[in-house]
Order: C-alpha cells, then sequence, then structure tokens
C-alpha cells in the first residue's frame, strides 16, 4: 500500500476570520459639520460675485491651497483667516457666521431641538442691593 500525499496544505485557521466593520451610512439627521457650512457660504459667495479662487486668495493674503481646503470643508480656519476671507469677498466675520448659522439651521431644521420643557417667563421679583 502506498501512501498518496497531496501537494495541497490543509490549513486550520486558528481563529474564525475577522468580521469586516461595516460602513456606516451617512445619515440624513446627521448634524453637518461647522468647517462645511463655513467653506459652503464662503464658496457661495465667491461664485456668486464671480470671482475666482485666486482673486479671493491673493485679496485675503491667503494661499490659494489653503482657500480650496477651507471651501471644500477640508481644513478647519482659524478665526484670523475666516475674517480675512470674509473681508476679501465683503462681508464681516459677523456675515460669514450669520450665513452659516442659517445654512446649519436650515438643514436641521427642528428635529434637533430640545423636546424638554418649553420656555416659560419668569414673572419673579428679583431684588438687587
Amino acid at each position: 500500500m502506498s501512501n498518496q500525499v497531496s501537494d495541497e496544505a490543509r490549513v486550520i485557521p486558528l481563529r474564525p476570520a475577522p468580521a469586516r466593520p461595516a460602513t456606516p451610512e451617512p445619515t440624513a439627521d446627521k448634524e453637518p459639520l461647522w468647517r462645511d457650512l463655513v467653506g459652503q457660504v464662503l464658496r457661495r459667495e465667491r461664485r456668486a460675485q464671480d470671482r475666482t479662487l485666486k482673486e479671493v486668495a491673493d485679496a485675503a493674503r491667503i494661499s490659494l491651497p489653503y482657500l480650496s481646503e477651507i471651501e471644500r470643508g477640508r481644513k478647519e480656519a482659524s478665526s484670523e483667516v475666516l475674517a480675512a476671507a470674509a473681508h476679501a469677498l465683503g462681508l464681516g466675520l459677523g456675515d460669514l457666521l450669520s450665513l452659516a448659522h442659517g445654512e446649519l439651521t436650515r438643514r436641521t431644521g427642528a428635529q434637533h431641538r430640545p423636546t424638554a420643557t418649553p420656555y416659560r417667563s419668569y414673572h419673579g421679583l428679583c431684588l438687587a442691593a
């Protein structure tokens, strides 16, 4: 009797193969990032003025690649950089933040408002010395 040995190795796993983590799908009720909102407002305002990235970057004294990354929401810009970009577009920093806040409110709507007790005015007495 001859023992025939196959050329294939038999592999016995010690542990089961780890399952691949499921890629979380973006949900509609997830709040957007602030940097995305600010970037979209900057891009919308720049395009509304029919200006190029280079024109705005030069006026704001920001590098063109950095301004592009801010507009795409890839970089979290400092308040100084945001103010410079806003001023280059003829906006104040408050205007930029107000527009971004409006965009956030529009996107999230009432879905994230607290459902706790509603605001009640205070009719008490306050004494000060």
